[in-house]
């Protein structure tokens, strides 16, 4: 039996095209914004076309997107541009927050300024993770999951049960992943804590367990057609026939599967990590009156929500949301509850000490 993708003590996630007509709500047309415009730096179709029409008509405030597709290289932008950011809204994965915030790049979010913030289902908008010294710093908005992902006329499910097959010579050259976010996968599957918590106060084991799993994927490197960095750049690998296999985050599959591409997603054996994407509101940002409209306006209706997920790919926060998905939008975000029982959410608690020691591992197993 087939769930949907909805977490468990922490939370996990996955979802799905574009979006009809839209219902927003009233609470948006109080505005008082700065200019009329709210810049938002996200992902490709996190912010659905018809929404964004609606919204843009019914308030005056333009919605201008940058699309901006990695957490570092928001980060790096943002640090670039303070005190005085460009952007008001920017998407970040509850895993990355630490770094933005130690910074002093983001703002905690006044709940008290959304009146739809009890829209949320409780699993995102009350767990421990959005909360950094007593104050929420997201609001939730997609989940997803990092799995594996398999082209179902060649891998058979039973393969794709073991993260094994990624390793299997039968696969040579007909794999991908993102380095960075493989390095935590790869971690687990040695048996470590790839979230690294254990390790925070030994960095002597943080580095090497780090450096094990950098030497075995160069040891495994020849498996390897591309390490890549977007879900596009994955999609179009699996329509190309390029690859069989992937570490791919659940959206951009999901999105393959409602296409009615030959693609499935799993959690394998022993596990794998789950996430959160927010909308952000950046420090200083120049139009914040306008942010927290368009945020109020995000949370207003499930329909808002379920056209996020058809045209991402992960799944809505929003409570009722999965209820608009036809029969293939639910499957091709959902997972069974042993495949939900594999996945740990990820954790920013030795954030620091991780990616001190995983980022220049990253470069020399580009390099190698």
């Amino acid at each position: 039996m087939q769930k949907l993708l909805t977490p468990r003590r922490t939370i996990l996630k996955g979802a799905g095209l574009a979006a009809g007509a839209l219902a927003m709500p009233n609470i948006i047309r109080s505005a008082r914004a700065q200019e009329k415009v709210v810049n938002v730096w996200t992902y490709a179709n996190f912010i659905p076309d018809d929404f964004k029409a609606k919204f843009e008509n019914d308030t005056g405030i333009r919605i201008q997107i940058r699309l901006v597709d990695d957490q570092g290289k928001a980060f790096n932008l943002l640090t670039a541009e303070q005190p005085n950011p460009s952007v008001d809204i920017l998407t970040i994965a509850g895993h990355r927050f630490s770094q933005f915030i130690t910074s002093g790049l983001l703002e905690a979010i006044d709940t008290d300024r959304l009146s739809n913030w009890n829209i949320v289902n409780p699993v995102y908008r009350d767990s421990d993770w959005i909360v950094i010294d007593g104050k929420k710093w997201g609001v939730p908005i997609l989940a997803g999951a990092e799995g594996l992902a398999y082209n179902t006329e060649v891998v058979t499910p039973e393969e794709a049960e073991s993260w094994d097959v990624m390793f299997d010579p039968k696969y040579e050259g007909q794999t991908a992943y993102i380095i960075q976010d493989f390095m935590s996968v790869t971690m687990l599957y040695l048996g470590y804590d790839g979230n690294m918590v254990e390790y925070k106060d030994d960095p002597e084991k943080a580095k090497a367990v780090v450096a094990e799993a950098r030497d075995f994927l160069i040891k495994h490197k020849g498996q390897v057609r591309k390490f890549y960095d977007a879900g596009a750049e994955v999609q179009q690998m699996f329509i190309n026939q390029d690859i069989v296999l992937a570490q791919a985050w659940s959206g951009p599959i999901s999105k393959l599967i409602m296409d009615g591409f030959p693609v499935a997603l799993t959690i394998p054996k022993p596990g794998s990590y789950g996430f959160v994407y927010n909308f952000n509101i950046a420090k200083n940002a120049p139009n914040a009156d306008n942010a927290y409209q368009l945020l109020n306006a995000i949370l207003g209706s499930p329909e808002v929500g379920t056209a996020m997920t058809r045209s991402s790919g992960y799944l809505s926060t929003i409570d009722g949301a999965a209820d608009g998905l036809n029969d293939l939008e639910r499957r091709a975000s959902s997972l069974s509850q042993e495949e939900l029982s594999r996945l740990t959410f990820f954790n920013t608690e030795a954030d620091q000490l991780k990616y001190s020691l995983v980022d220049p591992a990253v470069e020399e197993i580009k390099a190698a």
